[in-house]
């Protein structure tokens, strides 16, 4: 291989490297205070608000189910749902301001807001 070849190829590997560090860097959210969940549940809308800044469990009876929340590295997600088709564990872990997670079947939603 060429000296200019093989220094290309060192270059390119080297920029992925960073490249990639950087996509992995942003893609971990650090705790934030002020960063809250609210949990909208139950025909008479009631509401909670959960900090995301302390690792938690959170069961709440909406009337219909009781949904489990699990609040982990300054995010929170939907876990052990007793609903039938158990989607709102598909949403993952919500962590931004303005991500939203909805059980349908417990009347039951999440919302990201920063205060």
């Amino acid at each position: 291989m060429k000296r200019t070849t093989r220094n290309n190829l060192i270059f390119l590997l080297a920029v992925g490297a960073v490249i990639a560090a950087l996509w992995l860097a942003g893609r971990a959210a650090p705790r934030r205070t002020g960063v809250v969940a609210l949990v909208q549940y139950g025909d008479a809308g009631a509401e909670q608000r959960i900090p995301l800044a302390e690792d938690g469990v959170y069961q709440i009876d909406t009337g219909y189910y009781t949904i489990r929340l699990q609040v982990e590295d300054g995010g929170i997600r939907f876990v052990d749902s007793p609903c039938p088709d158990h989607l709102c564990e598909g949403f993952g872990v919500l962590r931004r301001a303005g991500d939203w997670a909805a059980c349908l079947p417990a009347r039951a939603s999440v919302t990201i807001l920063e205060e």
